[in-house]
């Protein structure tokens, strides 16, 4: 509607015109922002409909470096959406910076549950320096973490290999 208005007094009042066009341009950036931010935290289909390992799964199949997947949760076991989601999106970057950064030729999920607790390990065999500083991509998995009450491990020395384990109270 302001880009409209602005339209309509290009010719007569150019200054209200320029007004009403910075103050869309701010409007759009905004909502971009906001797009932005809800996109990240909106869950794939495959996982709100099948759950943790088949997203997990689908995730592996995906990578540009060959990743196993094991672990004791099984097709269909649903955890706390909370959960499912907040594990979801580690995976999901971790795999992304192994393919991105790492160098690695292969890596490792592993999807553990108990009773209290679900636990991630995302293990590759690259040149290691990854690190949780300000960023960087790991560092907003903290944030998503901390959303559920989890907690983050990244053990990465020069060289390799790197781990990234998450412990996630149920």
């Amino acid at each position: 509607m302001d880009v409209e208005a602005a339209q309509r007094h290009l010719v007569k009042n150019p200054a209200a015109a320029r007004e009403l066009m910075d103050g869309a341009l701010e409007q759009s950036r905004e909502a971009l922002a906001e797009l932005r931010q809800l996109s990240r935290g909106i869950a794939p289909p495959l996982l709100a409909d099948r759950g943790l390992r088949a997203a997990t799964e689908s995730l592996a199949a995906r990578s540009t470096v060959p990743v196993v997947v094991t672990g004791n949760l099984g097709h269909g076991h649903r955890i706390a959406e909370g959960a499912e989601n907040a594990a979801y999106f580690v995976l999901s970057e971790g795999l992304a910076n192994i393919s991105k950064h790492s160098g690695a030729t292969s890596a490792s999920i592993m999807v553990q549950t108990s009773p209290g607790e679900l636990f991630i390990e995302v293990l590759d065999d690259g040149r290691g320096g990854a690190h949780l500083g300000k960023g960087h991509g790991l560092s907003g998995l903290l944030d998503r973490l901390a959303g559920v009450d989890g907690s983050l491990e990244i053990t990465s020395p020069n060289g390799g290999p790197t781990a990234l384990r998450v412990n996630i109270p149920l």
